[in-house]
C-alpha cells in the first residue's frame, strides 16, 4: 500500500464539499493507495484523475517513496479551471 499526503489548498477544496460527498471522496482516496491505476489527466500529464459522480480527484503518484499525493477534489467546473495552470 502507498502512503497517503495531501499537497497545498487541498484542506480547502475537501473543506468545501458537502458534507455526504467527502465519505464518498474518503472512499474513493483508500481505493487509489490500495489500487492506484493510472488514468492520465491529458496526454503527457504528470497527475492522475479519478471520478466520484461529477467531482474529480486530482493526484500523483511517487513510485520511489511509494507515496500518493492528492492535489485537488472539486466539480468539473473548478477542475478545468484549476488544470489550466499546468496546460
Amino acid at each position: 500500500m502507498y502512503c497517503l499526503t495531501f499537497y497545498g489548498d487541498w484542506a480547502n477544496y475537501f473543506d468545501n464539499l458537502p458534507h455526504e460527498l467527502k465519505d464518498r471522496i474518503t472512499k474513493k482516496i483508500n481505493s487509489v493507495l490500495e489500487n492506484p491505476y493510472k488514468r492520465h489527466m491529458a496526454k503527457g500529464a504528470r497527475f492522475f484523475v479519478a471520478e466520484v459522480g461529477q467531482y474529480r480527484l486530482i493526484y500523483r503518484i511517487f513510485e520511489e517513496t511509494k507515496e500518493i499525493r492528492f492535489y485537488f477534489v472539486g466539480n468539473h467546473k473548478r477542475y478545468e479551471k484549476w488544470y489550466k495552470q499546468f496546460f
